[in-house]
Protein backbone atom coordinates (compact mmCIF):
# COMPACT_ATOMS: atom_id res chain seq x y z
CA UNK A 1 0.00 0.00 0.00
CA UNK A 2 0.94 3.73 -0.31
CA UNK A 3 1.85 5.76 2.71
CA UNK A 4 2.28 9.05 1.92
CA UNK A 5 4.63 11.13 4.14
CA UNK A 6 6.13 15.01 3.54
CA UNK A 7 8.85 16.27 5.38
CA UNK A 8 8.51 19.96 5.58
CA UNK A 9 7.42 21.06 8.69
CA UNK A 10 8.79 22.74 11.88
CA UNK A 11 8.59 19.93 14.01
CA UNK A 12 11.09 16.85 14.15
CA UNK A 13 11.25 14.19 12.05
CA UNK A 14 9.49 11.61 14.12
CA UNK A 15 7.12 14.13 15.50
CA UNK A 16 6.22 14.84 11.66
CA UNK A 17 5.59 11.08 10.60
CA UNK A 18 3.67 10.43 13.64
CA UNK A 19 1.09 12.63 12.56
CA UNK A 20 1.01 12.39 9.71
CA UNK A 21 0.10 8.75 9.46
CA UNK A 22 -1.83 9.34 12.77
CA UNK A 23 -4.20 11.65 10.43
CA UNK A 24 -4.19 9.07 7.56
CA UNK A 25 -6.15 6.86 10.08
CA UNK A 26 -8.27 9.30 11.75
CA UNK A 27 -9.45 10.37 8.44
CA UNK A 28 -9.96 6.66 6.75
CA UNK A 29 -7.00 6.95 4.42
CA UNK A 30 -5.56 4.26 6.02
CA UNK A 31 -8.09 1.28 6.58
CA UNK A 32 -8.33 -0.70 9.68
CA UNK A 33 -6.39 -4.07 8.54
CA UNK A 34 -4.14 -2.23 6.01
CA UNK A 35 -0.61 -3.81 5.96
CA UNK A 36 2.67 -0.31 6.61
CA UNK A 37 5.55 -0.82 4.98
CA UNK A 38 8.53 -1.76 7.01
CA UNK A 39 10.04 0.95 8.62
CA UNK A 40 13.44 0.19 6.64
CA UNK A 41 11.83 0.85 3.54
CA UNK A 42 9.76 3.98 4.76
CA UNK A 43 13.13 5.10 5.97
CA UNK A 44 14.84 5.08 3.26
CA UNK A 45 11.91 6.47 0.86
CA UNK A 46 12.38 9.73 3.37
CA UNK A 47 15.70 9.70 3.62
CA UNK A 48 15.85 9.63 7.11
CA UNK A 49 17.22 7.21 10.17
CA UNK A 50 15.66 3.65 10.30
CA UNK A 51 15.24 4.72 14.20
CA UNK A 52 13.20 7.61 13.19
CA UNK A 53 10.31 5.70 11.72
CA UNK A 54 10.29 3.16 14.00
CA UNK A 55 10.24 5.93 16.85
CA UNK A 56 6.95 6.94 15.19
CA UNK A 57 5.63 3.18 14.73
CA UNK A 58 6.12 2.50 18.16
CA UNK A 59 4.28 5.41 19.42
CA UNK A 60 1.25 5.04 17.09
CA UNK A 61 1.47 1.38 18.36
CA UNK A 62 1.03 2.49 22.36
CA UNK A 63 -1.73 4.46 21.41
CA UNK A 64 -3.83 1.47 19.27
CA UNK A 65 -3.29 3.74 16.16
CA UNK A 66 -1.22 0.60 14.82
CA UNK A 67 -1.35 -3.16 15.91
CA UNK A 68 2.20 -4.85 15.64
CA UNK A 69 2.25 -8.58 14.13
CA UNK A 70 5.93 -10.64 15.34
CA UNK A 71 7.02 -11.91 11.85
CA UNK A 72 4.34 -10.24 9.60
CA UNK A 73 4.75 -6.68 10.03
CA UNK A 74 2.82 -3.69 11.39
CA UNK A 75 -0.73 -3.19 10.61
CA UNK A 76 -3.67 0.07 10.82
CA UNK A 77 -5.59 -0.75 14.10
CA UNK A 78 -9.42 -1.21 14.68
CA UNK A 79 -11.19 2.10 14.45
CA UNK A 80 -13.58 0.99 17.32
CA UNK A 81 -10.90 0.35 19.20
CA UNK A 82 -9.24 3.86 18.92
CA UNK A 83 -12.58 5.27 19.32
CA UNK A 84 -12.87 9.63 18.92
CA UNK A 85 -9.30 10.50 19.55
CA UNK A 86 -10.02 14.17 17.93
CA UNK A 87 -10.21 16.16 20.02
CA UNK A 88 -7.66 14.41 22.67
CA UNK A 89 -8.96 16.24 25.59
CA UNK A 90 -9.48 15.41 29.75
CA UNK A 91 -12.75 14.82 31.03
CA UNK A 92 -14.67 17.98 31.88
CA UNK A 93 -15.60 16.38 34.99
CA UNK A 94 -18.59 18.56 35.73
CA UNK A 95 -19.50 17.40 39.04
CA UNK A 96 -15.64 18.12 40.29
CA UNK A 97 -14.95 21.68 41.31
CA UNK A 98 -12.56 24.15 42.95
CA UNK A 99 -13.32 25.47 46.12
CA UNK A 100 -15.35 28.45 45.57
CA UNK A 101 -12.64 31.12 46.51
CA UNK A 102 -10.56 29.63 43.10
CA UNK A 103 -12.90 30.49 41.09
CA UNK A 104 -13.43 34.39 41.87
CA UNK A 105 -8.79 34.51 41.36
CA UNK A 106 -8.65 35.30 37.89
CA UNK A 107 -5.62 33.80 35.81
CA UNK A 108 -3.45 36.48 34.79
CA UNK A 109 -3.74 38.03 31.42
CA UNK A 110 -1.24 37.44 28.96
CA UNK A 111 -1.16 39.57 26.07
CA UNK A 112 2.03 40.21 23.14
CA UNK A 113 4.29 42.89 23.66
CA UNK A 114 3.89 46.05 22.04
CA UNK A 115 5.45 48.36 19.92
CA UNK A 116 5.75 50.46 23.02
CA UNK A 117 5.94 48.46 26.26
CA UNK A 118 5.17 50.63 29.65
CA UNK A 119 4.03 47.18 31.84
CA UNK A 120 5.55 46.88 35.04
CA UNK A 121 7.68 44.42 36.20
CA UNK A 122 9.86 43.23 33.11
CA UNK A 123 13.46 43.78 33.23
CA UNK A 124 15.36 44.01 29.60
CA UNK A 125 16.33 40.47 28.29
CA UNK A 126 18.70 42.12 26.82
CA UNK A 127 20.86 43.31 29.37
CA UNK A 128 20.82 39.91 30.47
CA UNK A 129 24.68 38.88 30.71
CA UNK A 130 23.42 35.53 28.44
CA UNK A 131 27.02 34.24 27.65
CA UNK A 132 28.17 34.57 30.80
CA UNK A 133 25.50 32.66 32.69
CA UNK A 134 25.72 29.73 30.20
CA UNK A 135 29.51 29.54 30.77
CA UNK A 136 28.08 29.35 34.85
CA UNK A 137 25.21 26.63 33.76
CA UNK A 138 27.24 24.76 31.63
CA UNK A 139 30.36 24.76 34.87
CA UNK A 140 27.56 23.16 37.02
CA UNK A 141 26.31 20.45 34.61
CA UNK A 142 29.64 18.96 34.59
CA UNK A 143 29.86 15.09 36.09
CA UNK A 144 32.64 17.01 38.92
CA UNK A 145 30.18 19.40 39.78
CA UNK A 146 27.09 17.18 40.42
CA UNK A 147 26.84 16.21 43.63
CA UNK A 148 23.91 15.97 44.43
CA UNK A 149 22.34 11.97 43.31
CA UNK A 150 19.39 12.53 45.58
CA UNK A 151 17.12 15.23 47.36
CA UNK A 152 18.79 17.41 48.87
CA UNK A 153 18.45 20.63 51.67
CA UNK A 154 15.27 21.94 51.26
CA UNK A 155 16.49 25.48 52.13
CA UNK A 156 18.23 25.22 48.41
CA UNK A 157 21.97 25.67 47.51
CA UNK A 158 24.67 25.78 50.41
CA UNK A 159 26.68 27.90 48.16
CA UNK A 160 23.76 30.14 47.24
CA UNK A 161 22.74 30.81 50.88
CA UNK A 162 26.07 31.67 51.97
CA UNK A 163 26.22 33.97 48.75
CA UNK A 164 22.88 35.42 49.62
CA UNK A 165 23.68 36.44 52.91
CA UNK A 166 26.73 37.97 52.20
CA UNK A 167 25.05 39.65 49.49
CA UNK A 168 21.88 41.23 51.38
CA UNK A 169 24.41 42.03 54.36
CA UNK A 170 26.24 44.01 52.37
CA UNK A 171 24.21 45.73 49.75
CA UNK A 172 20.79 45.91 51.96
CA UNK A 173 21.59 45.71 55.35
CA UNK A 174 20.06 42.51 56.55
CA UNK A 175 21.31 40.74 59.25
CA UNK A 176 21.67 36.94 58.44
CA UNK A 177 23.94 33.93 57.86
CA UNK A 178 23.38 30.85 55.56
CA UNK A 179 21.65 29.42 57.78
CA UNK A 180 18.67 32.06 57.84
CA UNK A 181 17.96 32.44 54.00
CA UNK A 182 15.84 29.59 52.31
CA UNK A 183 16.38 29.47 48.62
CA UNK A 184 12.95 29.38 46.61
CA UNK A 185 11.21 29.90 43.74
CA UNK A 186 10.83 33.41 43.25
CA UNK A 187 9.21 35.94 45.91
CA UNK A 188 5.63 34.53 45.19
CA UNK A 189 6.60 31.05 46.48
CA UNK A 190 8.49 33.09 49.49
CA UNK A 191 4.82 34.59 50.04
CA UNK A 192 2.85 30.99 50.19
CA UNK A 193 5.54 29.52 52.45
CA UNK A 194 4.88 31.80 54.78
CA UNK A 195 1.04 31.75 54.52
CA UNK A 196 1.06 28.14 54.70
CA UNK A 197 2.80 28.79 58.01
CA UNK A 198 1.87 31.46 59.76
CA UNK A 199 -2.16 31.88 58.18
CA UNK A 200 -4.74 29.79 59.43
CA UNK A 201 -8.07 29.99 58.13
CA UNK A 202 -10.31 33.18 59.14
CA UNK A 203 -6.86 35.20 60.22
CA UNK A 204 -6.81 38.42 59.19
CA UNK A 205 -4.22 39.55 56.74
CA UNK A 206 -2.87 43.65 56.09
CA UNK A 207 -1.75 44.35 52.19
CA UNK A 208 -0.93 48.27 51.73
CA UNK A 209 -3.65 49.65 49.58
CA UNK A 210 -3.25 50.10 46.28
CA UNK A 211 -0.75 46.86 46.52
CA UNK A 212 0.54 43.95 44.87
CA UNK A 213 -2.48 42.08 43.80
CA UNK A 214 -1.02 38.79 43.45
CA UNK A 215 0.31 38.59 47.14
CA UNK A 216 -3.47 39.59 47.90
CA UNK A 217 -4.67 37.28 46.30
CA UNK A 218 -2.71 34.27 47.67
CA UNK A 219 -3.51 35.43 51.18
CA UNK A 220 -7.21 34.65 50.22
CA UNK A 221 -6.73 31.58 48.57
CA UNK A 222 -4.93 30.57 52.27
CA UNK A 223 -8.46 31.46 53.43
CA UNK A 224 -6.97 34.47 54.95
CA UNK A 225 -9.27 37.78 55.73
CA UNK A 226 -7.33 40.26 53.51
CA UNK A 227 -7.77 43.36 54.31
CA UNK A 228 -6.27 47.05 52.50
CA UNK A 229 -4.60 49.25 54.40
CA UNK A 230 -4.29 53.18 53.17
CA UNK A 231 -0.62 54.22 51.38
CA UNK A 232 0.03 57.99 52.00
CA UNK A 233 3.33 60.39 51.25
CA UNK A 234 5.36 58.33 54.29
CA UNK A 235 4.02 54.71 53.27
CA UNK A 236 2.11 52.14 55.18
CA UNK A 237 -0.65 54.40 57.75
CA UNK A 238 0.20 52.08 60.62
CA UNK A 239 -2.65 53.65 62.95
CA UNK A 240 -5.22 52.27 59.96
CA UNK A 241 -4.05 48.62 60.70
CA UNK A 242 -6.58 46.55 61.82
CA UNK A 243 -5.61 45.38 65.72
CA UNK A 244 -6.24 41.38 65.25
CA UNK A 245 -4.25 40.97 61.89
CA UNK A 246 -1.65 38.38 62.11
CA UNK A 247 0.87 39.39 59.27
CA UNK A 248 1.20 42.46 57.82
CA UNK A 249 2.68 42.57 53.97
CA UNK A 250 4.31 45.60 53.26
CA UNK A 251 6.74 47.07 50.22
CA UNK A 252 8.88 49.80 52.53
CA UNK A 253 11.90 50.54 50.43
CA UNK A 254 9.84 51.23 46.81
CA UNK A 255 6.18 50.96 47.99
CA UNK A 256 4.13 48.76 45.31
CA UNK A 257 3.01 50.59 43.16
CA UNK A 258 3.35 54.44 44.34
CA UNK A 259 7.35 54.16 44.48
CA UNK A 260 7.01 55.92 47.65
CA UNK A 261 9.57 55.08 50.59
CA UNK A 262 8.44 54.37 54.09
CA UNK A 263 9.62 56.86 56.61
CA UNK A 264 11.93 55.98 59.02
CA UNK A 265 8.94 56.76 61.93
CA UNK A 266 7.09 54.61 59.90
CA UNK A 267 9.24 52.15 60.11
CA UNK A 268 9.08 52.11 63.82
CA UNK A 269 5.74 52.34 64.61
CA UNK A 270 5.12 49.41 62.32
CA UNK A 271 8.09 47.46 64.36
CA UNK A 272 6.57 48.61 67.80
CA UNK A 273 2.69 47.69 66.38
CA UNK A 274 3.50 44.41 65.82
CA UNK A 275 5.34 44.00 68.69
CA UNK A 276 2.02 45.11 70.72
CA UNK A 277 0.00 43.40 68.28
CA UNK A 278 1.93 39.82 68.64
CA UNK A 279 1.88 40.29 64.32
CA UNK A 280 4.64 39.23 61.80
CA UNK A 281 5.45 41.45 59.10
CA UNK A 282 6.59 40.30 55.62
CA UNK A 283 9.26 43.50 53.83
CA UNK A 284 9.31 42.04 50.32
CA UNK A 285 12.31 44.13 49.36
CA UNK A 286 11.11 43.11 45.30
CA UNK A 287 13.47 45.65 43.59
CA UNK A 288 15.02 48.17 45.36
CA UNK A 289 18.60 47.17 43.89
CA UNK A 290 17.66 50.18 41.38
CA UNK A 291 18.56 53.34 43.26
CA UNK A 292 18.83 56.76 41.57
CA UNK A 293 18.94 59.61 44.09
CA UNK A 294 19.01 59.32 48.31
CA UNK A 295 20.83 56.74 50.08
CA UNK A 296 18.48 53.48 50.80
CA UNK A 297 16.66 53.65 54.14
CA UNK A 298 17.53 50.77 56.30
CA UNK A 299 15.11 47.84 55.95
CA UNK A 300 12.81 46.50 58.41
CA UNK A 301 15.04 43.82 58.92
CA UNK A 302 17.52 45.19 60.25
CA UNK A 303 15.50 47.65 62.51
CA UNK A 304 13.87 44.63 64.17
CA UNK A 305 14.86 43.58 67.77
CA UNK A 306 12.20 41.13 68.61
CA UNK A 307 12.10 38.55 65.32
CA UNK A 308 8.84 40.04 63.82
CA UNK A 309 10.13 40.72 60.12
CA UNK A 310 10.52 37.85 57.77
CA UNK A 311 12.31 39.34 54.54
CA UNK A 312 11.75 38.69 51.32
CA UNK A 313 13.54 39.54 47.93
CA UNK A 314 13.66 38.02 44.49
CA UNK A 315 15.91 37.89 41.42
CA UNK A 316 13.07 38.46 38.72
CA UNK A 317 13.81 42.28 38.33
CA UNK A 318 17.47 42.07 38.70
CA UNK A 319 18.36 39.16 36.34
CA UNK A 320 15.00 37.27 34.36
CA UNK A 321 11.79 35.97 35.91
CA UNK A 322 12.17 32.46 34.24
CA UNK A 323 15.21 32.00 36.26
CA UNK A 324 12.40 31.49 38.92
CA UNK A 325 14.87 32.24 42.20
CA UNK A 326 14.09 34.20 44.94
CA UNK A 327 14.98 33.81 48.99
CA UNK A 328 13.72 34.82 52.15
CA UNK A 329 15.14 36.02 55.34
CA UNK A 330 13.16 34.16 58.60
CA UNK A 331 13.49 34.64 62.44
CA UNK A 332 15.04 31.18 63.98
CA UNK A 333 11.65 30.68 65.49
CA UNK A 334 10.25 30.23 62.05
CA UNK A 335 12.66 28.13 59.91
CA UNK A 336 12.25 24.60 60.48
CA UNK A 337 8.41 24.67 59.88
CA UNK A 338 9.42 26.96 56.30
CA UNK A 339 12.10 24.37 55.47
CA UNK A 340 9.61 21.64 55.90
CA UNK A 341 6.59 23.48 53.84
CA UNK A 342 9.50 23.54 51.24
CA UNK A 343 10.31 20.26 51.24
CA UNK A 344 6.53 19.76 51.06
CA UNK A 345 5.98 21.78 47.89
CA UNK A 346 8.62 21.02 45.50
CA UNK A 347 11.87 19.64 48.28
CA UNK A 348 14.52 22.42 46.89
CA UNK A 349 14.12 23.44 43.35
CA UNK A 350 16.47 24.02 40.36
CA UNK A 351 20.07 23.21 41.93
CA UNK A 352 21.35 23.72 39.02
CA UNK A 353 20.68 27.42 38.51
CA UNK A 354 21.12 27.53 41.87
CA UNK A 355 24.71 26.83 42.08
CA UNK A 356 24.88 29.29 38.54
CA UNK A 357 23.51 32.23 40.83
CA UNK A 358 25.99 31.45 43.80
CA UNK A 359 28.96 31.91 41.19
CA UNK A 360 27.38 34.39 39.76
CA UNK A 361 27.27 36.57 43.18
CA UNK A 362 30.61 35.21 44.14
CA UNK A 363 32.22 36.37 41.06
CA UNK A 364 31.41 39.50 41.70
CA UNK A 365 29.23 39.37 38.69
CA UNK A 366 25.68 40.41 39.93
CA UNK A 367 27.09 43.27 41.23
CA UNK A 368 28.55 44.54 37.94
CA UNK A 369 25.83 43.48 36.38
CA UNK A 370 23.27 46.08 38.62
CA UNK A 371 25.87 48.70 38.40
CA UNK A 372 25.58 48.45 34.17
CA UNK A 373 21.79 48.11 34.14
CA UNK A 374 21.36 50.92 36.77
CA UNK A 375 22.69 53.34 34.46
CA UNK A 376 20.62 52.48 31.71
CA UNK A 377 17.60 52.08 33.51
CA UNK A 378 18.06 55.48 35.20
CA UNK A 379 18.59 57.07 31.87
CA UNK A 380 15.30 55.68 30.55
CA UNK A 381 13.58 56.55 34.25
CA UNK A 382 14.96 60.46 33.47
CA UNK A 383 13.76 60.05 29.76
CA UNK A 384 10.43 59.24 30.71
CA UNK A 385 10.80 62.59 33.35
CA UNK A 386 11.15 64.25 30.70
CA UNK A 387 8.77 63.18 28.31
CA UNK A 388 6.17 63.66 30.92
CA UNK A 389 6.78 67.27 31.23
CA UNK A 390 7.23 67.82 27.76
CA UNK A 391 4.17 66.44 26.55
CA UNK A 392 1.41 65.76 29.78
CA UNK A 393 2.28 68.67 32.47
CA UNK A 394 -0.24 69.81 34.09
CA UNK A 395 -2.40 66.65 33.25
CA UNK A 396 -0.35 63.90 35.10
CA UNK A 397 1.96 64.42 37.98
CA UNK A 398 4.70 61.69 39.29
CA UNK A 399 4.45 60.41 42.72
CA UNK A 400 7.67 61.12 43.80
CA UNK A 401 10.05 58.09 44.15
CA UNK A 402 13.72 57.20 43.71
CA UNK A 403 14.15 53.66 43.08
CA UNK A 404 12.35 50.90 41.14
CA UNK A 405 11.37 49.71 37.63
CA UNK A 406 8.18 52.00 37.03
CA UNK A 407 6.92 55.11 38.97
CA UNK A 408 3.52 55.82 38.84
CA UNK A 409 1.58 59.33 37.84
CA UNK A 410 -1.65 61.23 39.15
CA UNK A 411 -4.00 63.49 37.21
CA UNK A 412 -3.78 67.46 38.03
CA UNK A 413 -7.06 69.27 39.32
CA UNK A 414 -8.78 68.91 35.70
CA UNK A 415 -7.68 65.67 34.03
CA UNK A 416 -9.25 64.24 30.86
CA UNK A 417 -11.60 61.58 31.33
CA UNK A 418 -10.93 57.95 32.67
CA UNK A 419 -7.63 56.94 33.05
CA UNK A 420 -8.10 53.38 32.78
CA UNK A 421 -10.33 54.14 29.73
CA UNK A 422 -7.05 55.84 28.13
CA UNK A 423 -4.67 52.91 29.33
CA UNK A 424 -7.25 50.82 27.00
CA UNK A 425 -7.12 53.25 24.89
CA UNK A 426 -3.70 53.46 24.51
CA UNK A 427 -2.94 49.50 23.46
CA UNK A 428 -5.25 50.39 20.61
CA UNK A 429 -2.11 52.84 19.22
CA UNK A 430 0.83 49.96 20.23
CA UNK A 431 1.35 51.31 23.71
CA UNK A 432 1.30 49.42 27.00
CA UNK A 433 0.62 51.13 29.80
CA UNK A 434 -1.01 49.96 33.75
CA UNK A 435 -4.51 51.84 35.16
CA UNK A 436 -3.27 52.61 39.47
CA UNK A 437 -7.11 51.17 39.84
CA UNK A 438 -5.80 47.76 38.91
CA UNK A 439 -3.74 47.74 42.06
CA UNK A 440 -6.76 48.92 43.72
CA UNK A 441 -8.90 46.36 45.70
CA UNK A 442 -10.94 49.08 47.68
CA UNK A 443 -13.44 51.27 46.03
CA UNK A 444 -13.65 53.88 44.57
CA UNK A 445 -9.87 52.81 42.66
CA UNK A 446 -7.31 55.83 43.29
CA UNK A 447 -6.87 57.62 39.83
CA UNK A 448 -3.73 57.06 38.03
CA UNK A 449 -0.98 55.60 35.77
CA UNK A 450 1.73 52.85 36.35
CA UNK A 451 4.60 53.56 33.99
CA UNK A 452 7.26 50.89 33.68
CA UNK A 453 10.40 51.35 32.14
CA UNK A 454 12.23 47.95 32.34
CA UNK A 455 11.10 46.75 28.32
CA UNK A 456 11.32 49.69 26.87
CA UNK A 457 14.08 50.62 24.55
CA UNK A 458 15.41 54.45 25.84
CA UNK A 459 14.64 55.89 22.02
CA UNK A 460 11.04 54.74 22.10
CA UNK A 461 9.87 56.57 25.27
CA UNK A 462 9.59 59.95 23.63
CA UNK A 463 7.40 58.47 21.23
CA UNK A 464 5.23 55.74 23.63
CA UNK A 465 4.76 58.93 26.28
CA UNK A 466 3.24 61.63 22.99
CA UNK A 467 1.23 58.83 21.80
CA UNK A 468 0.10 57.87 25.63
CA UNK A 469 -0.62 62.03 25.62
CA UNK A 470 -2.89 62.06 22.53
CA UNK A 471 -4.68 59.35 24.07
CA UNK A 472 -5.41 61.75 27.00
CA UNK A 473 -6.17 64.83 25.23
CA UNK A 474 -9.15 62.34 22.79
CA UNK A 475 -10.69 62.02 26.09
Amino acid sequence: MEVHVRLDGPDDLTTQIYRQLRESVLDARLRPGERLPPTRELAERLGVARNTVAAAYDRLTAEGFLVGRVGSGTYVGDRRLIGEARPRTAPVGRDVRPRPVWESVPETPRHPAPRYDFRVGFPDPALFPLQTWRRLVARQLRAATVRYPAYTEPAGHPGLRAALARHVGVSRSVRAGADDVLVTQGAQQALDLIGRVLIEPGDRVAVEEPGYPPARRLFRTLGARVTGVPVDSEGLVVAALPADSRLVYVTPSHQFPLGVPMSLARRTALLDWAERHGAVVVEDDYDSEYRFADRPLEPLQSLDRHGRVVYVGSFSKTLLPMLRVGFLVAPASLRPALRTARQLTDWHGDLTTQGALAEFIDEGLLARHIRRTSREYGARRERILAALAAHLAGRLHPVPSAAGLHLAVRPGPDPAGELAAVAARARECGVAVESLAGYCAERPAQPGLVIGYGGIALTDIDEGIRRLAAGLVQR
